[in-house]
């Protein structure tokens, strides 16, 4: 008689999620609109930004701009994924430094 034995137990990791709010130190405007857009697309994680009641996909430069974030007010960075966190660090820097 053969025992069957146990599949073998693959070591998936679990996505992460993290979230972040900046205060705008400028405008959201189409230079740093346009970094977050680059710099979302070499994420594999999924990113939102969120400011009032929008939240939009950050790797459209169109649809940052249209958040219409100013000078002073918050922007919440989320992602979830296994690159979650580096990807809310890099966008969080990106719009910590916005001029």
């Amino acid at each position: 008689m053969s025992t069957s034995s146990e599949s073998a137990t693959t070591t998936a990791t679990t996505p992460s999620k993290h979230e972040t709010a900046v205060v705008l130190p400028a405008n959201l405007h189409a230079r740093p609109a346009g970094q977050l857009a680059r710099a979302a697309a070499t994420f594999t994680s999924a990113i939102q930004l969120e400011y009032g009641n929008r939240t939009v996909n950050p790797t459209g430069v169109l649809a940052v701009m249209g958040l219409g974030a100013t000078v002073g007010s918050t922007v919440t960075v989320r992602a979830e994924g296994h690159d979650a966190e580096q990807a809310v660090a890099a966008l969080t820097q990106i719009l910590a430094t916005a001029e």
